[in-house]
Order: C-alpha cells, then structure tokens, then sequence
C-alpha cells in the first residue's frame, strides 16, 4: 500500500514512465508465476505487477489532468501523445500476465484471494486485446485527444470576450430569448465551420474500431464494445430492451414536460434554443461564485455524515478540484484518482448556472465512493463499471437535496423541479445517444452525411418535441458532434441512463427514510468494484432497469411529485 502523503495537488510531481522497463517487470512476474512453486509465489506475483501497473495509471492520469486543465500546454501535450504511443505494449504484456494468471495450476487459490470476479474480468480482458491491434489503438487514443483539442478550440466572440463552448452554454439559459438564440447559434456555427474535422476524426475513429473488430473476429465493433466497457452481465439484447422502456414509459411524459415548460416560459412553439430555459424569470442558479459554491458544500458535507466531511475536508486540504471555467481548459467535467497519492481530483468548468451545483455534487459521489475504495487490495476493484459508478455520482445529487437551500436559497424548490425534471428529460436522449452508436457500429461504411441523417431519424423518435428553428448543421443531425462519449468512450453513455434509473430510487428512499437511504449508499459505495452492475444493485437494494415493469414503477413517484407542484409560481 502507498503511503499516505500530505502533499498538494500542486505538488504532484511528474516523472515520466520508462515503459520499456515496465514492460520488463511484467514480463518477469509473468514468468514467475508460470514458475510459481506455491501460491504464495503466485499470489506474490500480482501485487507485484498492480504496484507497476498502478504508478503507471497515476502518471498517466496526472498528465491526463493537467493536460485537461489547459490543452495548450505542449508539455502535457506531448506527454499525453507518448502515453498513446507506448500505453499498447503495456497492455500487451499485461493481457499476457492474466492469461498466465487464468491458466496457472494455483487458479483456485487466486480466485479464493482475490474473487472470481477478478477471474471474469480477465477473462474477459483477453477477448479485447491480440498484439495485431496494438497500431490501431494508437492511433485511436490520438484521435480523441485530437477530438478535444478540437471541442477546446472554440472561441466566440461575445461583448468583447472570446468565449468557449461550456461559457457560452451559460448564455444558452438567458431569460432574453435573442440572447439564447444568439448563444445557440455560435455553438452551432462552430460545429458548422469544423465540421469536415469533426467528421474526419470520428470516421477514422469507426474505422479502426471496426478494423480492431474484425482482427479480433467479431463481426463487427459491437460486441468488442461491450466487452471493452467490461460488461460481464448483460448484452446488448437487454439494452436494446430496455430502450424500448424509455420509448414507451419516458418519451411520453418528457414530451409533456416540455408542452408545459412551454406554457411557463410564455412561448406557443418551444425552440431549441428555448431548452434551456425552464422559467420565465430565469433558471435557479447558485447565489454565489466558485468560491462562495465550495465553502457551502463544505458545511453540507459536514452535516450529511461523518464520512463525507472528512472526506470533502481531505480533498480541500490537498487541492483536489479544478472548478472554474477559462480559455484552452478542456470542457465538461469529471472525477478520476491516482493511486500513488490515493486521491480522487475533481475537473469542471463552473460557468454560473445550476450546473455547477449538479457537477459538485456529482463528480462528488464518484470521488466519495473511490476515496472509500482506495483502502483495497484488488486495484481492478477500486472503480466499479461505469454504469455503476454513475450511480453514486447521480444518487448524490439526490441525497443532497436537503441542502439545496444553502446554494439556491428562495430558489430551492424551482431548482429541485429543476433538477428532477432534467433527469426525466435526460433519458430520452441518452437512449438515443446509445441506439445511434449501435447503428454506425453495425454500418461502419455509411457517409458522415448518412450518419447525421440516422441521428435526426432517430431523435424525431426520442426527442419528438425538438424543434431547431431553421439551424442547419442541428436540422441535418449534427447535434452529437458535441457529445465527448461518442468519440472517445463509445457505448458509455447508456450507462448514464442505467444509474438515473437507480438514483430516481435512492431519490425515492431518501423522500420516505434518509437515513436508511444513506445507508444503502454508503454499502454501495463502501462495496467498490467488487461485483458487476446487477450484483452492485442487489448491495444497494435497488430494482433491475433491465426487468421489464421497471421503468413505469420507478417513474410513476416522480411524474406524482412533478404534478403536485405548481410550477406557475417559480
């Protein structure tokens, strides 16, 4: 185990990688336990390759980080790019040391150490990687740095600022309805004028995925997608399913939500770029700065429970957030940890919306879970499958509610019916995000221009209120051009759907019992990556989305609540 260090996240200092030397050590532990006279040799073995394997991870997220935080930087830059060049050989030599870990004579007793689900992840680490497809991953990994960079370029003018894409979203929620007009459409310019490069880089993208399929005889980039994504206990028969739940049981009622933004915001045709506005004296938004958000979190923290004020105490002392918006910072937001200072960092890009507060309380759950898994002995358990994790990320939006006061003040009720109907609106179109993905997978020959036409087919489907008002790179279907998980972590973002489903049923525990409801999380998130998406549910006590009935019972409570509250008076 690391020892624990003091240090700022400033402090963290960078070292690069001799990933000939790394390659070495695996090399060696693999042929020791094929050697391994006992199974304490052969359990020896492994730690040894995870301490390698993990200062590694830590370097590489820290450049990933810092490379985030200003995308211009060359030294990171360049950093980031050796890291897509040379990662390939490590992963070839550590798919080599689970084979060996799989075949060994003391199988048995690695699994009673370190669990069978170890034993499925490898298995299933060996179904995604041959040597023949090291070039290819490569060139993947530099085509999504080249995708952000791209998204990072944006810079708009606006009153005599230069704007990016996260601080024109601000502009996009104005109450005045050219000022939302305008801001949408410069995020769409944007999009228009880079869209040849848009569609070169994701058409290479599905290209040398299909080409990394077929190398490794899939019929195309689907299944090897899933297992990717480490998907052990479902299929895409039960997403696809499960979509079909969203169709029938969501659509519907998000289609009544926005009839009746609609109605509150005073417009008889809601726009596109009318969205973004859910009342008609403006959106909830936090009553304070950066600063002002973070020192109110602390004291929420503080009273929610023991463990998450040390928790928020631990990663304020150390520097662990990147908060606000500026010029060449990647956009979005997100959690990730290195291993070799155990501790979780949390990137945004604050911009003075609601979404500030969502984006602290959600990187929040992820970094909350992970600071309690960091103790284990199993790095592949630290971190749970990505439908997993974002089940603590979005059920700590909900378990907060409480103190929504202390950001949003008079403003907490318009801002819980804010938040809610945001995550029913939500689920149409990350559906839809997956089904698209589903389609060029399984077409990867068709035209950028055929793509887009798919997504515009699909999203009068999902999204049959969208209406873009005459905006042409939107009307011919490139809204998903601006959608990060598509181009670099493809068939992720169902995932987001999945744990809305579990957090609408911790936001339903918390309504009638929160301390039972905070109990049910903290197993969740105390439990780590120690079993797959339906085991963690069983941990949790939560309903299966994939069962079919799920959806419509655990949407009803929220269509009750929604309609109980007169949303004229916001």
């Amino acid at each position: 185990m690391t020892k624990e260090t003091n240090l700022t996240f400033e402090e963290f200092k960078y070292e690069r990688p001799d990933f000939d030397k790394i390659v070495k050590i695996i090399g060696e532990e693999t042929e020791k336990l094929e050697k391994a006279a006992n199974k304490d040799e052969a359990i020896e073995t492994y730690f040894n390759v995870s301490k390698v394997l993990d200062d590694l991870d830590s370097y590489g997220t820290l450049v990933s980080i810092r490379n985030s935080i200003d995308t211009t930087d060359k030294f990171y830059d360049d950093e980031m790019n050796h890291f897509s060049e040379e990662g390939p050989k490590i992963e070839e030599a550590t798919v080599k040391y689970e084979k060996a870990f799989l075949d060994s004579k003391f199988k048995a007793a690695l699994e009673e150490r370190f669990g069978s689900y170890l034993i499925k992840k490898y298995e299933n680490d060996l179904l995604t990687f041959k040597p023949e497809i090291m070039e290819d991953l490569v060139e993947e990994s530099k085509l999504s740095i080249e995708y952000q960079k791209l998204i990072a370029s944006c810079q708009k003018e606006w009153e005599g600022e230069k704007l990016n894409l996260t601080q024109l979203g601000k502009h996009t929620q104005d109450k005045d309805r050219e000022t939302r007009k305008k801001a949408t459409k410069l995020v769409a310019e944007f999009f228009e004028e880079n869209l040849d490069k848009f569609d070169e880089i994701y058409d290479k993208m599905v290209k040398v995925r299909d080409k990394m399929a077929k190398k490794l005889g899939y019929e195309n980039y689907v299944d090897l997608g899933y297992k990717r994504m480490g998907r052990v206990d479902y299929g895409k028969d039960e997403v696809a399913s499960y979509r079909k739940q969203i169709i029938n049981d969501v659509v519907p009622l998000a289609t009544e939500l926005r009839k009746r933004q609609s109605k509150r915001i005073g417009i008889d045709n809601l726009k596109f770029y009318d969205e973004g506005l859910q009342f008609e004296n403006g959106n909830a938004k936090p009553h304070g700065d950066r600063a002002w958000c973070v020192e109110r979190a602390k004291k929420m923290y503080a009273e929610l429970s023991p463990e998450t004020d040390e928790f928020f105490n631990f990663m304020l002392d150390r520097h662990l957030f990147d908060l606000d918006a500026k010029p060449g910072k990647a956009g979005g937001g997100y959690c990730t940890y290195l291993s070799k200072w155990r501790c979780p960092f949390i990137f945004a890009n604050f911009n003075g919306t609601t979404g500030d507060v969502e984006v602290l309380t959600h990187e929040a759950g992820h970094a909350f879970q992970v600071y309690n898994s960091r103790d284990f002995e199993v790095s592949e358990y630290l971190w749970p499958g990505m439908e997993s994790a974002e089940i603590h990320s979005m059920s700590m939006e909900f378990l907060t509610w409480p103190w929504m006061n202390l950001f949003f003040e008079n403003e907490e009720d318009k801002f819980k019916f804010q938040h809610l109907q945001g995550a029913v609106l939500f689920l149409p179109y990350g559906a839809l995000i997956d089904e698209f993905q589903h389609f060029v997978y399984e077409n990867p020959e068709v035209s950028p221009k055929e793509r887009r036409a798919k997504f515009r087919e699909l999203e009068k489907k999902y999204l049959p209120h969208r209406d873009y008002d005459g905006i042409k790179v939107l009307e011919d279907g490139g809204f998903w051009l601006r959608q990060g998980h598509i181009f670099g972590s493809p068939f992720y973002y169902i995932d987001y759907t999945l744990a809305q489903v579990c957090a609408f049923q911790f936001w339903e525990k918390d309504r009638e019992n929160h301390e039972n409801a905070w109990s049910d999380y903290l197993r969740l998130c105390k439990t780590g990556g120690k079993k797959p998406f339906t085991g963690l549910l069983e941990v949790a006590k939560l309903e299966n989305p994939f069962v079919p009935g799920t959806i419509k019972k655990v949407v009803g409570p929220i269509k009750e609540y929604l309609n109980s509250v007169d949303d004229s008076k916001f």
